[in-house]
């Protein structure tokens, strides 16, 4: 507690250092487009002939501090919008709120490029997070309709554990390591069990940060990676919409003003809405168009995914929103996998202050969350569930001071979680538990060196209240623009996690996905690969990372992204499947790897991430490398964990073509190769005597079940997996705001036979998805 004290402290004494700063102006608002009222994000908004300048946040909303007073022309502009000079006149220690209305560009500009991150490449750190928008996610060759699901897959640094499963591997972390935050609200199951689909709507994002790793002190709680998404708020001028249906599924979105915008006011207020429904009938409609992938029972996935929000939006940029969810998802005997269903939902809300007489800005978030999963396990003829459900509520602040900013806030979570599991043994592991985490945070980005070097030192505490650990967690990003067209950049910190993985990562075939608190029923010693015995004093699981890269953007409309990385997971928390006794006095003298529920691991994830983009006015092309080495020692061997891809390569083409250059035609072409996963071969089979009736049972009649011998773990690996996707679209306008889109793609065009699993006992080999066309429609009004 004397640590957070300090933290605490620390944060006064910096906002009452800065306090000097308020002799000059502020100028802030908020930046708007026409046709809806949406936010304008991340465009430049500056003061003509001077330097000072920012770019809008996720909001809409810029502050330039430190404005000496005077008379100013205040310019945005962007590639999308026609740019805008408006004189103004600021005084000493005025705070002037100066909102901004953009219109959409009449003519695209020539030769530009959809990035609009170059200031924001030369101001911040940006190592390891790629922002994504809908635009971008639609260049991707849409399954159905465009999801996030299919866009992240070609992420740098991130693994898919194929078309069935649905989770992401995010350098060398499990998906149980990844934060997944839905307008500040904990998400627990971001994926659907068919790989291709999330639980997010394309078309109410408004952004997704995507942090691979080194992510800053704002986040914590998690090891690996972070998704950040934001909705949009709903139009705030019109009833309007999307309703689409495909071979997949079908969905349908409305949003429109409860309280209208005024036209043309920049100062108005409104109430919006925004509600979304989606829904795959793949179950009821594959024993017909897809019976060749599983016969006549078909694809057996489903889901349903329900989403509504309502804003509350003042003329000054200060809002509320309070939004509710409702995902599920189902997976019936495929291919003699597991029986699975889960289901998530939740309500909150989240809230902008923007105060009239401070410059600082004050955002929130309140948030209640239920998921439960729930699997029978065929091969083991067993059933496993996992449950958890909670709260989280967290409160930050931001100053600005020129182009320098100062973060600050806190964060509490608590949640219930229950857990039942029963391994190949016949063994019960459960585990109901209630925990409670604090967080507090501050970080300061900088510019120095005439704006060459960003310095973003950051420190986060975490204190875990039920298990009583805390964790001091320093952080930090730098990048240093060596010119305009090369920049340096590195990133690192320490990061701890409460949570544990229902699954253990052993498992190579394995659609659950629950969730545990850190478990007490763990050794008490670990040892390491040098054969040193430590003790363990936390039951927190713990990792470094540490990030260093370059950006080089060789000509206009083409950038390098280069980085290293390593994350050392110094202690993980891992279920034992090799657990053969109770943890009881009877056996007490019996080693700890095959009494307790749990093990204690290490592990490290290193690699490099090579991207390249291109994209100029009607083309785009997006091509990745990864490679990556994940291992993992569990206190007698190192073994690779399933997810251990060693080469993995995307590329992603997008082109807009039609008659008299009206670009109403796109193709979008995707391909995926990567290397095998590791897997255990099998050595041969035994009979399995359960020995039901003691030591009476009559062992030379009796019928055991059939067992398998193991091979070396994880020795032996997949053949290579590849995948071509491709899709083509045509669009017709059908009046000024509505528009008919048809479209057409399959996913395995070449129909290749991508491996999924050998079963152990038939040695039938089970594949990923074969080819599988689509065709769908979608009307936005």
């Amino acid at each position: 507690m004397r640590i957070m004290r300090l933290a605490i402290a620390f944060i006064i004494c910096l906002v009452y250092s800065f306090s000097g700063f308020s002799q000059n102006a502020t100028i802030r608002g908020k930046v708007t487009e026409s046709a809806k009222g949406e936010a304008v994000l991340f465009t430049t908004v500056y003061l003509k002939g001077t330097k000072f300048g920012v770019q809008t946040n996720v909001e809409g909303l810029y502050s330039i501090t430190q404005v000496p007073p005077g008379n100013y022309l205040i310019v945005v502009k962007s590639l999308e919008y026609d740019s805008v000079g408006i004189p103004i006149t600021v005084k000493a220690n005025d705070i002037l709120q100066k909102n901004i209305i953009l219109k959409k560009r009449a003519v695209e500009l020539t030769g530009v490029t959809i990035d609009a991150g170059t200031t924001q490449k030369e101001e911040h750190p940006n190592v390891s997070v790629y922002t994504i928008t809908p635009v971008e996610i639609k260049m991707v060759p849409a399954i159905g309709e465009p999801d996030i699901a299919q866009y992240m897959q070609n992420i740098p640094g991130i693994i898919s554990s194929g078309d069935a499963g649905g989770q992401l591997y995010i350098r060398g972390g499990s998906p149980v390591q990844n934060e997944v935050l839905l307008d500040g609200m904990l998400i627990y199951n971001p994926f659907h069990s068919i790989g291709l689909f999330s639980v997010f709507d394309n078309d109410i994002i408004k952004n997704a940060d995507i942090y691979t790793g080194g992510f800053n002190s704002q986040y914590g709680g998690r090891l690996s990676a972070v998704m950040d998404i934001t909705t949009k708020d709903g139009n705030k001028k019109e009833l309007s919409g999307k309703v689409s249906a495909s071979t997949f599924g079908g969905k349908v979105m409305l949003e429109g003003p409860l309280k209208k915008l005024k036209e043309d006011d920049e100062n108005s207020g409104s109430t919006t809405f925004i509600v979304s429904a989606k829904s795959s009938y793949l179950q009821q409609v594959s024993p017909v168009l897809y019976s060749y992938a599983n016969g006549k029972e078909g694809l057996p996935f489903d889901y349903t995914d329900l989403y509504g929000k309502i804003s509350f939006n003042a003329g000054n940029g200060s809002k509320l929103n309070l939004f509710g969810f409702d995902f599920s998802d189902g997976v019936h005997q495929y291919h003699g996998l597991d029986s699975l269903g889960w289901r998530s939902y939740g309500f909150g809300g989240n809230f902008v202050v923007v105060p009239q007489n401070s410059q600082t800005i004050v955002t929130g978030h309140f948030a209640y969350s239920n998921y439960k999963i729930g699997m029978q396990e065929t091969i083991y003829d067993s059933a496993q569930t996992s449950s958890i459900k909670g709260f989280n509520f967290g409160l930050s602040f931001a100053d600005y001071f020129g182009k320098d900013q100062l973060d600050y806030g806190v964060e509490l979570i608590g949640n219930s979680t229950n857990f039942n599991f029963h391994n190949e043994v016949g063994h019960l592991i459960e585990q109901t538990a209630n925990s409670t985490e604090f967080g507090a945070f501050i970080k300061y980005r900088m510019l120095l060196l005439n704006e060459k070097l960003i310095l973003e030192p950051g420190f986060r505490y975490q204190y875990y209240a039920t298990i009583n650990a805390s964790s001091p967690e320093p952080r930090i990003g730098m990048k240093y623009n060596i010119s305009k067209k090369f920049r340096l950049k590195a990133s690192g910190g320490m990061y701890s996690q409460n949570l544990v993985s229902a699954v253990p990562e052993k498992d190579v075939v394995n659609l659950f996905y629950g969730f545990l608190d850190a478990p007490s029923d763990i050794p008490s010693s670990y040892t390491d690969q040098q054969g040193n015995v430590h003790q363990i004093t936390q039951d927190l699981q713990k990792a470094w990372h540490a990030i260093f890269g370059f950006e080089y953007d060789p000509m206009k409309n083409l950038t390098l992204n280069v980085e290293g990385y390593l994350k050392d997971f110094t202690q993980l928390t891992n279920l034992n499947r090799d657990k053969l006794f109770d943890d009881d006095a009877a056996h007490a003298s019996y080693p700890d790897a095959v009494k307790k529920d749990f093990i204690i691991e290490t592990g490290k994830a290193y690699g490099v991430d090579v991207e390249a983009k291109y994209h100029y006015k009607r083309m785009y092309f997006w091509a990745v490398y990864d490679l990556g080495y994940v291992t993992r020692w569990d206190g007698t061997e190192t073994y690779r964990p399933h997810f251990d891809r060693r080469h993995n390569v995307n590329l992603v083409a997008s082109y807009k073509f039609g008659k008299n250059d009206d670009r109403t035609w796109e193709i979008d072409v995707r391909y995926n190769f990567g290397s095998g996963f590791p897997f255990t071969p099998t050595q041969g089979f035994y009979q399995n005597q359960t020995f039901q009736g003691g030591i009476n049972t009559n062992y030379t009649n009796s019928q055991g079940t059939l067992g398998t011998m193991y091979g070396t773990y994880n020795s032996a690996e997949l053949p290579v997996y590849a995948r071509l996707d491709m899709s083509i679209k045509k669009s017709f306008e059908m009046g000024k705001k509505s528009l008919l889109e048809l479209s057409a793609g399959a996913t395995n065009v070449l129909n290749r036979e991508n491996i999924f699993y050998v079963d152990r006992i038939t040695s039938a080999t089970v594949y990923q998805l074969p080819i599988m066309p689509t065709v769908s429609i979608g009307w936005t009004f």
